[in-house]
């Protein structure tokens, strides 16, 4: 046999683990700022597995280091509306001390790869890689055409990756009408006769804003009645402990009924205690999607222990609902106060779409096809994806990871947690599916 028949006989599911342990092993942290390692590495390693089988790939650098990559492959019929396919390769950091087996080393253990990005989301990026590359090697071709971007710095707003190439080279996505990405597509085992596959549908807004109250300065064993640290605190308070109204959007009660109609029980948003008791490992996901939501992240004042500052600032991380950012905003000012400051450090809209169309109905099939129990059904993420970036193209997103998981892993908390790590029988279900949806799509 020669190396070329070698290099065809390898299937998708053959090499999708390595690939995801490879990534895994490029230290991408970002911290928010310039100060990690970056993505140029990722972003060429990519960039070489696409060119082995016969991709022309372009890497594009924002910044110093900071690097996406971008392909398309050709289909069969190339006037049809495209599809693009992206997922981030820039992951949050990760203390080694704190994790069973080191972050990066990306071990397999225990049935699973471990490591930091093992379920956000350079699984997603290695099945992507992984199904192109066989397709590829055996002359599939794909309905129609595909844009394929592995995108920077989506941990921290996307502003050196799918914002830039959006803003700077929005001819990469020319005839994309829609789009699959991350944190959707797994399953919720409700018994042995029924598994729900989550799509992501929406995702909430953000508001990361900065709060500032100026105070005067002055000795710390004086009558101080203007102290920036106690009035910033009582509002920090008072943010962190609201309980924001719950409103229930489109997506959210089709989420719930489907759901309930699962259990074989009604769903009361209204009564959120017993509601989230009955979703298990994903009430994690799904309690936040229930109303707006504002937490305190970082507090910062003074120099010296016996010195009032004149200023006292701290960070907050909001979250609004899809139609409900005037009210998040306006319930944030009245619980502030009049002496709080409030500035923006990163925003981004809220976007929601509609389950149904042709893509909804390859998703079904294609997760069918491999999952007799399967259903399909939308859900609302709280935090926010660069779906956000391509919507200001027009370009329909979903969240759809194919992962079948084991009922006992809790897959919500792995994201931004310690010992993130995905089922290597996961990864091999989800190159299947994607395969398919591929063909369906």
């Amino acid at each position: 046999m020669s190396e070329t028949d070698t290099a065809r006989s390898v299937t998708g599911e053959d090499e999708v683990v390595d690939l995801c342990r490879e990534l895994i092993q490029i230290d991408t942290s970002n911290y928010g700022d310039h100060s990690g390692p970056g993505e140029r590495k990722a972003a060429e390693y990519v960039a070489e597995k696409l060119a082995e089988v016969g991709l022309e790939p372009q890497i594009f650098e924002s910044h110093p280091g900071r690097a996406s990559t971008v392909a398309r492959i050709e289909g069969e019929d190339p006037s049809r509306p495209a599809l693009l396919i992206h997922g981030h390769t820039d992951v949050v950091p990760a203390n080694a001390d704190d994790w069973t087996h080191h972050p990066f080393s990306g071990e397999v253990a225990d049935g699973c790869v471990w490591g930091r990005g093992a379920v956000d989301m350079k699984d997603m990026d290695a099945m992507t890689l992984a199904v192109v590359r066989d397709r590829l090697r055996s002359g599939r071709k794909p309905p129609r055409d595909i844009v394929l971007a592995f995108l920077a710095d989506e941990e921290a707003g996307g502003t050196y990756g799918a914002k830039h190439l959006v803003r700077n080279h929005p001819e990469l996505f020319e005839g994309v009408t829609e789009a699959i990405s991350e944190v959707g597509g797994f399953s919720f085992t409700v018994s042995e006769q029924r598994r729900l596959y989550l799509i992501q549908t929406a995702e909430k807004g953000m508001h990361w804003m900065k709060l500032t109250v100026a105070g005067t300065a002055g000795h710390g064993s004086m009558i101080h009645r203007d102290n920036a640290i106690t009035e910033l605190s009582e509002a920090v308070a008072r943010v962190g402990r609201h309980k924001f109204p719950v409103r229930v959007t489109k997506t959210t009660r089709a989420f719930l009924d489907e759901l309930g109609d699962a259990l074989g029980t009604e769903l009361d948003p209204e009564d959120m205690e017993s509601t989230l008791a009955k979703l298990g490992g994903i009430a994690k996901l799904i309690g936040a999607t229930l109303s707006n939501t504002a937490n305190p992240t970082q507090l910062g004042a003074g120099y010296k222990v016996n010195v009032i500052p004149g200023e006292a600032t701290a960070h907050v991380d909001g979250r609004f609902l899809p139609g409900f950012e005037e009210e998040f905003l306006a319930d944030l000012d009245q619980l502030l106060g009049p002496n709080v400051r409030r500035e923006d450090v990163h925003a981004d809209k809220a976007v929601e779409t509609t389950f149904d169309g042709a893509l909804v109905a390859a998703m079904q099939s294609a997760l069918l096809a491999e999952d007799p129990t399967a259903k399909a059904i939308p859900y609302m993420l709280s935090g926010g994806t660069d779906a956000k970036s391509f919507d200001d193209l027009g370009i329909r997103g979903f969240g759809f990871v194919p992962l079948k998981l084991p009922p006992e892993l809790d897959f919500a908390g792995m994201f931004h947690g310690v010992d993130e790590r995905v089922p290597v029988e996961g990864l091999q279900f989800g190159v299947r599916v994607l395969d398919r949806f591929i063909d369906a799509s």
